[in-house]
């Protein structure tokens, strides 16, 4: 015969294994983003035709492991009607994916200017700009990562605060690549493709910002979607 407390402790642990596996998965579909971005990034700044191609290929398994998880998050929902932190945790990844799924997109994007660059001809030395900002917008997806692993608000809050350092820097990059196209006209179309690379990567770095948001919602239980990143820090101290 069942005892009724260690039926009740099976279910409670099938389900934080159910926690686990989706919060798993989900991290290690941001491994795979991450990579992409990664990716894009050198295509464009080296000239790698067969890199950015890989990129461009690997946006349908982004898609797939998207669509699979969060069809685990829905049944989980249905199955188990979790309550409180658990159903804060499958919300979150369940936002997460989405934010994921994005950053794949804007890879593939970043990808396609990286392709329509090598066409347009010599790289332009605005790739210099592509390659600053875009090692800044890796480390906050990475970090993003890292702070909903270990459930860490204070790098999420750090997240947020690169987010808005980077968004400054971007608007920089767009006036020194104006300056570029008016010295040398011929570089247009190049630079051209490079402003667009940049505002791909502008949108991941928000991505990676949501995902920081993400982990506060889940560990403090907080909306903090339209807080503005100088006043994240304030805004959790009044909640401790």
């Amino acid at each position: 015969m069942i005892d009724k407390d260690m039926h009740t402790q099976h279910i409670s642990q099938q389900f934080n294994s159910e926690l686990d596996d989706i919060k798993t998965r989900m991290l290690e579909m941001g491994g795979l983003v991450e990579r992409q971005v990664a990716d894009a990034i050198t295509a464009a700044t080296t000239g790698d035709s067969g890199l950015a191609e890989k990129v461009l290929k690997g946006d349908s398994k982004v898609n797939t492991m998207e669509v699979a998880i969060d069809k685990e998050c829905a049944l989980i929902l249905a199955r188990r009607q979790p309550a409180a932190s658990d159903l804060r945790m499958v919300l979150a990844i369940s936002r997460a994916l989405n934010d994921l799924e994005r950053m794949g997109d804007e890879a593939k994007k970043i990808a396609d200017h990286a392709l329509g660059m090598m066409e347009a001809g010599d790289p332009p030395r605005a790739v210099a700009e592509l390659r600053h900002i875009g090692t800044r917008v890796i480390a906050m997806v990475r970090d993003a990562l890292d702070a909903f692993a270990r459930l860490d608000v204070e790098q999420a809050v750090q997240v947020a605060r690169e987010d808005k350092s980077v968004d400054l820097e971007y608007g920089t990059a767009l006036r020194t690549l104006v300056t570029y196209m008016m010295e040398d006209p011929r570089s247009i179309s190049s630079v051209l493709h490079v402003m667009w690379g940049l505002r791909s990567l502008e949108r991941v770095g928000d991505h990676a910002r949501n995902l920081a948001e993400h982990v506060i919602y889940l560990v403090r239980g907080m909306d903090v979607r339209h807080v503005p990143a100088d006043d994240l820090e304030a805004r959790l101290g009044d909640r401790r």
